[in-house]
């Protein structure tokens, strides 16, 4: 399993150097255009419908879906001041090694 300091840094670095979206909808929209690289979900999201779409959202469109434990995290590694339940990455900029690691599951 992927670590999760790794993602939340190649969510922090995809924002400052790349292109993400926030938030659940935003997210669907990147997978369903095909544009996302790599989706993140914050596991305690409340309720769980909110996110449950995006898997096999993701499984479908080959794209790569991994979790984190919190959307404070989540919403910190973005740059704002709440949680969210889930970030797409759409252009890496100089997180490509980093997702590129994390779609391989190292």
């Amino acid at each position: 399993m992927v670590e999760t300091d790794k993602i939340l840094e190649a969510v922090e670095v995809a924002k400052a150097t790349g292109k993400i979206k926030k938030g659940t909808n935003e997210a669907t929209k990147a997978i369903e255009r095909g544009s996302a690289k790599l989706v993140v979900i914050a596991q305690d999201t409340n309720p769980k419908e909110i996110v449950l779409h995006l898997a096999p959202l993701c499984k479908e469109k080959g794209i790569k879906c991994v979790e984190v434990p919190t959307k404070e995290d989540l919403g910190v590694a973005v740059g704002i001041p709440v949680g969210t339940s889930a970030v797409a990455i759409t252009t890496e900029g100089e997180a490509k090694k980093l997702v590129e690691e994390i779609a391989k599951g190292e």
